[in-house]
């Protein structure tokens, strides 16, 4: 969805599409060759069910972060240049973490900064990750917008 604001807006079917519904937010925003993105749980896109083992929740919140990236357009982990990563618990959630930074980014290393958190958006979720990503091709495979 385009607004008057120049920004491109998405959410991703299921989980992404609730939350601009329900909550008003968008899961990722397009500003010319950047695209922003909000924090993404360990949620399945579809139901929305947290799984209760903490290694599938952090391996589905980068599977997350990947999906929103290329329905914005993007190409994915390989353009991301700042991380943010909220966790209710970085001792269980650290060594995940580094392990999924090295399946999904082999020598790409972008800024990272970990904050250890009371409690996130629901109330199963122990992690949660926001990214910033440029894609200087633009919009150019564009899947869909919100």
């Amino acid at each position: 969805m385009s607004t008057g604001d120049g920004c491109k807006h998405y959410s991703y079917p299921g989980m992404g599409e609730w939350a601009r519904k329900t909550m008003a937010y968008s899961q990722a925003i397009r500003v010319e060759n950047r695209i922003v993105c909000s924090g993404q749980g360990g949620w399945d896109r579809v139901s929305g069910d947290i799984s209760p083992e903490i290694q599938e929740e952090v391996s589905q919140a980068f599977a997350n972060v990947e999906a929103n990236l290329k329905h914005a357009g993007g190409k994915g982990w390989s353009q991301v240049y700042r991380v943010v990563t909220y966790s209710t618990d970085i001792k269980a959630t650290h060594d995940l973490i580094v392990a999924n930074y090295r399946k999904h980014m082999p020598g790409h290393h972008p800024t990272w900064t970990e904050l250890g958190v009371k409690e996130l958006g629901l109330p199963t979720m122990h992690i949660e990750i926001e990214v910033e990503a440029y894609d200087p091709e633009g919009a150019t495979t564009e899947l869909g917008q919100a």
